[in-house]
């Protein structure tokens, strides 16, 4: 090694412990001030308006343990730390300050303040290093919108981001949030959860999501995963569903429902909108409407659904479009679009509509039928319409003219009003065991009565022109009118509307934040602890208990 090198190597290392000990002295706590102090050998007592340094850190207490070596302090009394380079101050009645890792540990009555944001617990560990503080069993945040309780928390200034976890409150003027984890950013004061999460307006209204959600909570703006809102008139649920509390509107995407309460119809589909002001409502994909009655439940399905239905508008209705299936109790139907108006319960179908009961097919261009009492009561059937009975040997009785007007009674086709170039052929039986032959008639007006969904009697208008056809010589023409189809393959069914769309229904009595009661456990105290021991020794009549006075006796010997 040459000269020089070892003369480098010599100066550094008599340096080096220096340059230590200034790095130490930048770290080291420093007493400012003190009305009085005791001690020595790296163990001092400060007593009365302490004031002390660490770096930037400033701390102030009424008396203070200060272990110079280890350069730690316990502080006691109106502690106050604030620092000289941001806005955090913290207040607690005791804590431990090490200057070496800048980790305040304060205990009692701990507020910790940044800005319009305020801590408050009684446990509190803040790295002044990182900036982060975390509490601990229970902690209170207050800003100018919120107010936030749980029984952790890290709240890590720099990013102005606070983590709550286990039993998670959010409380604003409008809203009271329960959960188990709970990020809250407080400049955009906004709040993310994950898991179970639910809420209660100050009008009643619920708002819950089994997997999470995100709040806007001065735009009153909700995104929910498997969320749920319910309100006295509505009730909204999808796979993920954004509410915009300001616009009272709706959005929802995966395994969208839509429930009017007051109309008792709930429409589902794959996404959605509603806007609750107007009642006005637009689903598509697989969409399903169940309209409950009393006894009964009409369902239907179609590629798109639109329903307007507020109080101040005169028209209220639902539209919808392609795919039309229809099936309540014995009815059913198909069409290529569809309008149903609220007020009268009137159905109207469009384009190539047919319909069937117990044991008749009704086809026509257009058609509309009435519901009364949750039954249906009367159909009109508009341009081409053309009717088909079975009979007891499933022959196909028909009926078609320009328009026909049917009344039904329990399900049943009762009476059948055919008007404008009217024709019917129907079976002529002996003993509703064998074929005659088929009368064929012409009129202008035809009447048909039934009597459970059977033909009994028929009444022709003037000059009706007809003829009977034997069995021998109907052929395989003679049978039917022109027209005639029998599409019973297309007749919709409950297992055509579950494989349209299978609905998983609303949980009433899923898990609730709200409904967990609010129970705490005390520890008892020792003079409570010695009682009950007394008390067993006593009944038990061992008599080898020993007092909790003698322990403590024993244990100063």
């Amino acid at each position: 090694m040459n000269s020089s090198l070892k003369s480098f190597c010599l100066i550094a290392f008599f340096f080096l412990p220096i340059f230590m000990i200034r790095a130490q002295e930048n770290n080291a706590l420093e007493i400012l001030r003190a009305d009085s102090l005791k001690g020595a050998m790296g163990f001092e007592r400060l007593l009365g308006s302490v004031r002390m340094k660490n770096q930037s850190t400033l701390i102030e207490c009424d008396s203070a343990h200060f272990f110079r070596a280890d350069n730690k302090a316990k502080l006691y009394g109106r502690v106050f730390i604030r620092s000289e380079e941001d806005s955090v101050t913290t207040r607690s009645a005791y804590a431990e300050y090490d200057g070496n890792t800048k980790l305040a540990k304060l205990r009692t009555n701990v507020v910790f303040t940044n800005m319009e944001t305020t801590v408050y617990t009684d446990y509190l560990d803040y790295d002044r290093a990182g900036n982060i503080a975390y509490y601990f069993n229970d902690g209170r945040v207050v800003d100018s919108a919120n107010v936030l309780t749980s029984e952790k928390g890290r709240y890590e200034v720099n990013r102005e981001r606070i983590t709550f976890t286990d039993d998670v409150v959010l409380v604003n003027p409008d809203y009271t949030m329960k959960t188990n984890f709970l990020v809250y950013l407080t400049i955009p004061k906004t709040a993310e959860t994950k898991g179970l999460t639910n809420l209660i307006s100050k009008d009643g209204n619920t708002l819950d999501a089994s997997k999470g959600s995100f709040y806007d909570t001065q735009a009153k703006n909700f995104r929910f995963f498997d969320g749920l809102v319910e309100t006295e008139t509505s009730r909204v649920k999808a796979d993920e569903l954004l509410y915009r509390e300001n616009e009272a509107y709706y959005e929802g995407k995966g395994d969208v429902r839509v429930l009017n309460k007051e109309r008792e119809v709930e429409i589902f589909g794959d996404q959605g909108q509603y806007w609750e002001d107007r009642g006005y409502s637009l689903v598509h994909g697989k969409a399903l409407v169940r309209r409950y009655f009393e006894t009964d439940t009409l369902y239907m399905t179609a590629d798109t659904l639109i329903s307007q239905d507020h109080e101040s508008d005169s028209l209220k209705y639902l539209l919808a479009f392609s795919s039309i299936q229809l099936v309540k109790s014995q009815m059913s139907g198909i069409a290529d679009s569809l309008s149903y108006n609220y007020s009268d319960s009137t159905i109207r179908l469009f384009q190539d509509p047919a319909i069937w009961d117990n044991r008749s097919q009704i086809t026509a261009d257009s058609m509309t039928f009435f519901i009364e009492n949750e039954q249906l009561r009367k159909l009109f059937v508009k341009n081409n319409a053309f009717a088909v009975m079975t009979d007891t040997l499933v022959n196909f009785n028909q009926m078609k003219g320009r328009s026909m007007t049917g009344l039904f009674e329990n399900g049943d086709l009762n009476t059948l009003d055919i008007t404008g170039n009217g024709e019917s052929l129907y079976y002529a039986l002996e003993g509703d065991t064998l074929v005659q032959g088929v009368n064929k008639t012409l009129s202008a007006t035809i009447k048909m009565t039934f009597v459970e969904g059977q033909l009994k009697k028929v009444n022709y208008g003037v000059k009706p022109e007809g003829k009977f056809i034997p069995v021998q010589d109907i052929g395989e023409e003679g049978g039917k009118l022109e027209g005639f189809v029998w599409r019973k393959e297309e007749k919709p069914t409950m297992e055509k509307i579950f494989a349209w769309r299978s609905v998983n229904e609303v949980d009433l009595e899923a898990e609730n934040l709200f409904e967990v009661p609010e129970a705490e456990i005390r520890m008892p105290s020792d003079e409570e602890m010695q009682k009950s021991l007394e008390k067993w020794d006593t009944n038990t009549n061992k008599g080898g208990l020993i007092p909790l006075k003698k322990v403590k006796d024993f244990s100063n010997e």
